[in-house]
């Protein structure tokens, strides 16, 4: 197996934030090519002297379960390491490792003759899920996928729900003036009276996600200290247990005459998916690209290493691990493959 660690801190040595995927996805293009899959592109759109960004679709025949994952990783960058039960470094869990044993899977099927099976590698799902979206919005023939399997790292548990995701900043307005004197209103404290209302808010419950978790991860405002603010803004970021309407109505009752309301990000609700017979499901909090495949048939999630792990400066994935996902991945796809075209 000592080919599958150095593949992996292979991949995990290139570079692959997001925004800059592309040199990953080659390495991912050359190594599907050899297991005999045929190979496109979706480019994205990009500003004039940006890096090129795309989506890497892979086939042999007309896919029915397709595996797919995310290119990007989350900053800082830092390389790879292996001791005896990990591989250490940026992407390792999250998602490089499910991506090794993806493909490691579908060399197990290739060699049975399976060919329904395919792959999808997406940008932006750390940031925004816009490879997602796109893929969602170009899937077209031959692609015929009845079950979409998400590679994150759940340490090979399947998943039954995750929450969902509601994005947005409030941007606060006041007047500038001496902070000696009665004048505003400072955009800051306005701001700091809304968020406080925010956070005193019921984000509601769900019978197997639990409450749903509300975190201002970004706040500024203001020019010096002896000045009422006239602008401040802060990045809201809702693990959402509820539909995103219902999440914005409550809000806008929190935010009062001078702060606003921008949503930037396609949100969404609790996302839903298959588990496998005779396997336990789990909830968890954090978010994927599945809520925005919706034409990609049914999404199951499940894949190598710990959520823990991820977006951390100790990042890594255990070797058992990865192994164990390779024979649940080619079950998973065997089980689904077997199952009628009408349990779609």
């Amino acid at each position: 197996m000592e080919h599958l660690w150095a593949t992996l801190q292979d991949w995990i040595d290139v570079r692959s934030v997001t925004g800059e995927e592309a040199d990953y996805a080659d390495c991912l293009q050359r190594a599907l090519q050899v297991l005999g899959f045929a190979v496109e592109r979706q480019d994205l759109e990009r500003a004039a002297g940006a890096a090129p960004r795309y989506n890497l679709l892979a086939r042999t025949g007309r896919p029915e379960v397709v595996f797919c994952t995310h290119l990007d990783t989350v900053p800082p960058f830092f390389g790879p390491r292996e001791d005896a039960d990990f591989v250490h470094g940026r992407g390792s869990c999250d998602a490089k490792g499910p991506a090794l044993a993806m493909l490691e899977a579908a060399r197990l099927l290739l060699a049975e003759g399976e060919d329904r099976i395919g792959f999808l590698f997406t940008v932006g799902e750390e940031l925004d899920s816009a490879g997602a979206r796109l893929a969602n919005a170009r899937l077209a023939e031959p692609w015929h996928p009845r079950y979409t399997i998400v590679g994150e790292p759940t340490e090979n548990r399947f998943v039954r729900a995750h929450k969902g995701v509601f994005k947005a900043r409030l941007l606060a307005s006041g007047v500038a003036g001496h902070s000696s004197q009665p004048v505003g209103p400072s955009a800051v404290h306005e701001l700091v009276g809304c968020i406080h209302r925010l956070l005193a808010c019921d984000w509601g419950r769900h019978d197997v996600l639990g409450e749903g978790n509300l975190n201002f991860g970004r706040l500024q405002g203001g020019v010096a200290p002896n000045v009422v603010a006239d602008s401040a803004e802060a990045s809201l970021l809702l693990r959402a247990v509820e539909d995103p309407e219902t999440v914005r109505e409550r809000i806008a009752g929190c935010l009062g005459e001078h702060v606003r309301l921008e949503s930037e990000f396609a949100s969404y609700g609790p996302t839903e998916f298959h588990v496998p017979a005779g396997r336990e499901g789990i909830g968890v909090a954090f978010g994927t690209d599945a809520p925005h495949l919706g034409g990609w048939g049914t999404p199951l999630l499940m894949g190598p290493g710990r959520i823990l792990d991820a977006h951390t400066d100790h990042e890594c994935v255990s070797k058992s691990s990865l192994l164990q996902a390779v024979r649940d991945y080619a079950d998973t796809a065997r089980e689904l493959l077997a199952r009628p075209e009408a349990s779609r």
